[in-house]
This record gives structure tokens, sequence and C-alpha cells, in this order.
């Protein structure tokens, strides 16, 4: 590793939160004796963001109780200098056949690591590692390594047009006479800057005007582990006049919630269903719909074509609205707040897009 230090690995191996759940969320060892498959979930962070990692770890979950695996996860926290140690102490454990982890912090380290353990395999899903090995890391063309990137430009669409379409028709309580949207990143990188790109994308399709869309990051040490600044920026946003905030912020996303509720104002949940995930009942009924990337389904569906055989090792799987990978939750809750003529052109909006007649901005 370019930076590896093996006494630092040892450090961080006393201090790794390990979780195993087995086929029926039960404990289970990491024997491997039972000839069930071992997934091995690294996250970069922590459980609990109630969005991006809370659905991977509910997709795994799926996958270790509908087709037997075995799961494990390890959270390294929100201390950065403590992932690469972390992550070369959980390669190098013989307790997993297939190790996952996410976002675009992790690909270097799983570049790094995939050579070393040829005879392991390795899921990375929302950024891809650098198959052409040209930067460094990927010795093997990371042949053993499967990646899945979502296109969240569809999604941020969807979030934009919505935004728009409830705004214009006045159909927020409390909000009728603002004109303003707002969407928080948590850093602006490649990845965050495409949900914002859809969503101006499908906020001016919905006839409002670019000028309207509010844009700010969290950035700082924990750009998406800071709910407290996450709170800040969403007061700002809502004290400039936004209806409504959509949080693209991991953890720092839930400040989003509570700024909306004291401040008698609207959002958007990201990745997750957060009116079901959230727990304070002014924060829930804050949230209009959820735009999804189902992280979780697109793990359990790996899950299911490696049991196949038929999962692309070597190379990178991008899936959007058509493969029903990102999308927005239509459920009671969003019919009693958006109206059915709004909700008829949302659908069409989506349609527009999985068949190809709108092809949504993006940043990647």
């Amino acid at each position: 590793m370019r930076n590896g230090k093996s006494a630092a690995a040892a450090l961080v191996a006393g201090m790794l939160v390990l979780v195993a759940c087995g086929g029926s969320d039960g404990d289970s060892g990491s024997t491997g004796a039972s000839g069930k498959p071992r997934v091995k979930l690294v996250i970069n962070g922590g459980l609990g963001d109630k969005s991006f990692f809370d659905s991977a770890h509910e997709g795994l979950k799926r996958a270790a109780k509908d087709l037997g695996y075995e799961l494990k996860v390890v959270e390294l926290g929100s201390d950065r200098t403590k992932w690469e140690p972390g992550f070369e102490d959980a390669a190098a454990a013989d307790d997993y056949d297939i190790l996952a982890a996410g976002t675009f912090d992790v690909t270097d380290y799983i570049g790094d690591l995939a050579p070393q353990y040829p005879d392991k395999k390795f899921w990375v899903f929302d950024a891809p590692v650098d198959y052409s090995g040209k930067n460094g890391t990927c010795s093997n063309k990371c042949e053993n390594v499967y990646s899945v990137t979502f296109k969240q430009n569809e999604g941020g669409y969807l979030a934009g047009f919505l935004a728009e379409k409830l705004i214009a028709a006045k159909s927020l309580k409390g909000a009728e006479s603002l004109k303003k949207a707002g969407v928080m990143g948590g850093v602006k990188i490649p990845l965050i800057e495409d949900f914002v790109v859809g969503f101006r994308s499908g906020f001016t399709a919905a006839g409002g005007k670019d000028s309207n869309v509010l844009v700010q990051y969290v950035g700082g040490d924990k750009p998406f582990g800071d709910p407290a600044k996450g709170k800040e920026i969403s007061n700002a946003m809502y004290g400039q006049g936004a209806a409504l905030v959509w949080p693209v912020a991991g953890l720092s996303g839930l400040g989003t919630f509570e700024s909306a509720a004291a401040a008698k104002r609207y959002a958007f949940g990201v990745d997750s269903d957060q009116y079901q995930t959230l727990t304070d009942p002014a924060q829930k009924n804050t949230v209009v719909t959820s735009i999804l990337k189902n992280v979780g389904n697109a793990l359990y569906k790996a899950a299911q074509d490696d049991q196949k055989g038929s999962l692309k090792y070597g190379a990178v799987e991008t899936v959007g609205l058509a493969e029903d990978a990102v999308g927005y939750v239509n459920d009671d809750h969003f019919k009693e707040l958006v109206p059915e003529k709004i909700r008829t052109e949302l659908e069409a909006a989506a349609d527009q897009v999985k068949s190809g007649s709108v092809k949504v901005p993006s940043a990647l």
C-alpha cells in the first residue's frame, strides 16, 4: 500500500466495530466451514445515516436471509486517518470471500488491495475503481473487482422537477409564497455534482428559474458526518426563502430535517425512505418523498448474480431509473402532500427519462 503502516493497521484492528449477521439476523462466526459465501461490508463511516450506508447494509442483510450469505460489518468511523489501515486489516483477515465497500473515497484502497488478494472478490458501489491501472492502483486491472455506479443525475432530475411543480402550484402548506429550493451537498466533487446538475435540469424543465436553486456544501473534515453543520446550512437556505431543501450529504443531512421541522418547511430524503427511518414525528412530516439510490437493491442483485456465476468482474456496471436502481417513494404520505396532477406529471417525467426521450445532463 502507498501509505500503509503495519503498526497503524494493528492499532486499528483493535478499534474496529464488528457486527455479524447470519441468515436469520443472528450472530455467525467467520468460519467459512458452513460452505456459505462470506461477505464483509467495510464502511468508511458508520451505520445509522438512515440513507446510503444503511441502504447497503439492508441489501446485504437480505442477501444473508434469502440467499444464504454470511455477513460481517466493519465500521471504520469518521476519522479518515484510520480508513486506509482499517481497509488493510479488513482485507488481511481470512474471514470473508467478498469484501464490499462504497463511495469514491475507497476506490484507491480497493485498487491497491485487490491485486494482493487475487483469491478474494471485491464489490465497490457508487464509484468505480480504475481498471486501467494508470493511477498506480489495480496492478492486475482489478480483474477480481465488480463496480456498480448509479445514475444519480436521473434521481436528481425527478427531485428538481417535483420541487418546482410543488412550488409553482403552491401545494406546500405554509410555504405558498416561496419560490426557491435548496440542494445541500456533502462536498463539491463530480459524484455529488451529478445530483445537483440533475436537480437543476429537472427544476428548469418543470418551468422554474435556475437562479431559484440554492446550492451549498458541508465540506470540512466530516462532510458526510456533520449534522450540526447540515442544520446550519439548511437554516440559511430556509432563511433565504427555500420552500424545501434536499440534503445529499449522508449523516449531515439529518440536520436538514431538524431545520425543516423548526422552520415548518419541507425536505426530500435521499438514498433510503427517510420518512420511514426518521423517528421524530415533526421531522418525518417534513419529508415529501425520498429520492432513492437503491444501493441495497444493487448489492442484492450482485449477490444473486454472483451465485449464478454471471456477475461481471473486472468491469463497471451503471444503473439508473430503467433498472429500478434510482427512483422515488410513492407512498400514502407522498400522496397526501402531492396533488394527483403533479404525481401524474412526475410519472410522465420518469417515463421520459427511462425511455431515453429525455437525456439528463451529468457531471460525470
